[in-house]
């Protein structure tokens, strides 16, 4: 993942593969029991042998402290910064690198970045380990694309018509019959399908985010467990985790992919060197199941067998109360006094799972860690509104040079000050003038 929008994957308690930022600290890595996850690393890898995608998954890894920033690798660095323990190097991450579940360039490695501490159960640090390793290779298989706003995943039809196709995917996985599995994906196309049609722009969208981090996470439950079963029963897992997300705009992906590819490792074991065409995971498992056309007509009654109207209602009332949140939010971050913050050349982190689009105004990141060359934004309540360009915090619009507000603190880096805005009361970051 380019670090220059670095997302930090961080597992929940549930061990699934999205990001957060811990609220309670960790111990810090010990050699010994880093060392032990650097040996079940290494079996996951080497038990692969590389079929899976053409190339290993083994690599240097960091386990990083969030607390402290203190490491631990399972190789030397190349510039020397670490030190041997036994069997590992340790040392510390420097401030300038993003702290996050991602690949990371430092000190000449490319390193599969994982915070500490790992999750406890088996499985689902094994599914962690895989996903996280596939990270690091996958700019060389060319499965990278550019992520949007996915923003239709959070609006009434979006989200209602995403959680039918979980639950059809979900039917899918255990179907009993090929009959039964076949109309149970014929179903979940559907709802894809009518949610394509009613926001022009999600085949792209979902498309792009499926191959960034759906793939990921099918490679996680592919190579992180050995039993067909298992991957069968974490996938459903999967599907039904994240219906408690406050927001499915970028977590769907986690959802849906390991279900389609299992789906496609039955009905089209090539179905992974066909990816670079441009294919979407939905696409690939329609041609391979020879599926008709979806029939719109039918969508009322289809979507009967997935809910009984509690859903839809549920859905409703989530969405009458969201409207009245972002009407909040946009008196915060956008009528009243903020502080903007530019965004050339920025890492994130942040937590995917609670991102709360605000239309063609921008996405707000309710926690939030930025850093750039002017130094440093830490929001941890309140929230905080993202552009193309910039950031806002919301200020009291008196104090004209603040750096700390109600939920966020700013840390300038020499050079840069913070200057009163084009709006009474708004204040923005510049670089001073050389004297």
């Amino acid at each position: 993942m380019d670090l220059l929008s670095a997302f930090s994957h961080h597992r929940l308690a549930v061990g699934l593969a999205v990001l957060l930022l811990p609220s309670l600290a960790p111990a810090a890595p010990d050699p010994a029991d880093a060392a032990r996850v650097f040996a079940e690393a290494e079996v996951i890898c080497r038990r692969d042998g590389g079929k899976l995608w053409g190339q290993s998954l083994c690599g240097p890894i960091l386990l990083v402290d969030y607390t402290d920033r203190s490491v631990v690798a399972n190789v030397a660095d190349a510039q020397g910064k670490l030190i041997a323990s036994g069997k590992v190097f340790t040392g510390t991450l420097p401030e300038s690198v993003i702290i996050a579940n991602t690949p990371t360039e430092w000190s000449g490695v490319r390193w599969t970045q994982l915070l500490w501490p790992l999750p406890t159960e088996e499985a689902k640090r094994h599914v962690l380990l895989s996903h996280e390793l596939f990270h690091r290779i996958q700019p060389a298989l060319k499965l990278t694309r550019d992520e949007v706003g996915n923003q239709h995943l959070d609006t009434l039809e979006g989200r209602y018509l995403l959680q039918l196709e979980w639950r059809a995917l979900a039917q899918a996985l255990k179907a009993p019959t090929p009959a039964e599995q076949r109309a149970a994906v014929s179903d979940a196309q559907l709802f894809r399908h009518e949610r394509y049609r009613l926001f022009p722009q999600a085949s792209v969208e979902e498309g792009h985010l499926e191959i960034n981090e759906g793939v990921p996470e099918y490679t996680g439950v592919r190579l992180g467990l050995t039993d067909p079963q298992a991957r069968i029963a974490f996938a459903e897992y999967d599907l039904s985790a994240f219906v408690q997300a406050p927001t499915f705009v970028r977590s769907f992906a986690y959802a849906t992919g390991p279900a389609y590819g299992l789906l496609l490792d039955e009905h089209d074991p090539a179905w992974r060197g066909k990816l670079g065409a441009g294919q979407r995971l939905d696409q690939l498992l329609s041609l391979a199941m020879q599926l008709p056309d979806p029939d719109f007509a039918a969508l009322k009654t289809r979507a009967a067998r997935y809910d009984d109207g509690t859903l839809r209602s549920s859905e409703e009332s989530r969405d009458s109360q969201k409207r009245k949140h972002l009407a909040e939010l946009k008196a915060r971050l956008v009528d009243g006094p903020v502080l903007i913050v530019p965004l050339k050349k920025t890492n994130r982190q942040f937590n995917p799972q609670t991102l709360q689009p605000l239309g063609e105004l921008g996405m707000v990141y309710p926690t939030l860690r930025l850093t750039g060359e002017w130094g440093a934004l830490q929001v941890e309540s309140g929230g905080a509104l993202l552009t193309q360009t910039q950031a806002t915090v919301s200020t009291d619009g008196v104090n004209p040079s603040a750096t700390e507000g109600d939920g966020w603190r700013l840390d300038l880096k020499p050079g840069w000050s913070v200057q009163p805005g084009d709006r009474a009361g708004d204040l923005i970051v510049v670089q001073t003038p050389s004297q």
